[in-house]
């Protein structure tokens, strides 16, 4: 008798928002965004907290997350949270999009305190979602404004960038990404409503009596569209379409 495999994924989104792009230059971490996924369900839990930098933000920067010096100046800095952050990310998989950017600043951070965590790499699995989408939508923009307008996920109060609005965003884009669903609801197929919905539910499967499905061919107008779309993707990804080449 095989026994079930209950084996928990715990992942986290994260999102960071900085004082400028690059760490190496002295540029500080200035929000944390993370939610929290469970077996591909998105739990509600989250960790959210703004960081006072002790230093200048980058006009550019402040003009993609709207964040001032004055909003900070009451805030802790990264050396008071560290040990909240760290435990709600402890063990997880994180899901970052673009990650060595905001791995970099977190290590960086980490560093500054010569902590003893090192650094993220050492501690969690990170899946990069930028590059996930590459391999999925080779030539195209692959940003989260166009991945939610290509998989159908509402950004409409992203005017500005927000590390835990990001990370919630990026949480149903990859879930979108990765499976097609944000969350596994299924019924214990007795008609009940009750019961333990971790399992996923039996599968239903279809009435092998039903009438088959019409096959609608496509027309030679639009094999022409489909091969030039392939052809156009074969150019801008400098000949990586993987169905041209299966063909």
């Amino acid at each position: 008798m095989n026994t079930p495999d209950h084996t928990v994924t715990r992942q986290i989104v994260l999102d960071t928002e900085t004082t400028g792009l690059e760490s190496a230059q002295g540029h500080r971490i200035i929000e944390i965004g993370c939610v929290e996924v469970i077996n591909r369900k998105l739990t509600g839990k989250h960790y959210h907290q703004y960081i006072n930098p002790k230093r200048d933000i980058d006009a550019g920067a402040m003009e993609v997350h709207g964040i001032s010096q004055e909003m900070l100046a009451d805030k802790p800095v990264f050396a008071q949270i560290r040990d909240d952050f760290m435990a709600f990310i402890a063990g997880a998989e994180l899901v970052i999009h673009n990650a060595p950017f905001d791995i970099g600043f977190i290590d960086a951070e980490l560093r500054r305190l010569d902590s003893r965590h090192n650094t993220i790499a050492l501690n969690n699995a990170v899946v990069d979602t930028l590059l996930l989408a590459r391999g999925k939508h080779p030539g195209q923009k692959n940003n989260l404004d166009a991945l939610c307008k290509r998989y159908g996920v509402d950004n409409s109060q992203r005017e500005l960038h927000g590390a835990l609005l990001d990370a919630e965003i990026l949480a149903d884009v990859y879930l979108l990404m990765t499976g097609g669903q944000t969350a596994l609801m299924l019924g214990s197929g007795d008609g009940s409503e009750g019961g333990d919905d971790s399992s996923g539910g039996e599968i239903k499967r279809l009435d092998s009596n039903r009438r088959p499905l019409p096959v609608l061919r496509a027309g030679a107008d639009e094999l022409q569209q489909h091969q030039e779309k392939l052809e156009s993707i074969d150019k801008a990804s400098s000949g990586k379409c993987l169905w041209l080449q299966r063909h």
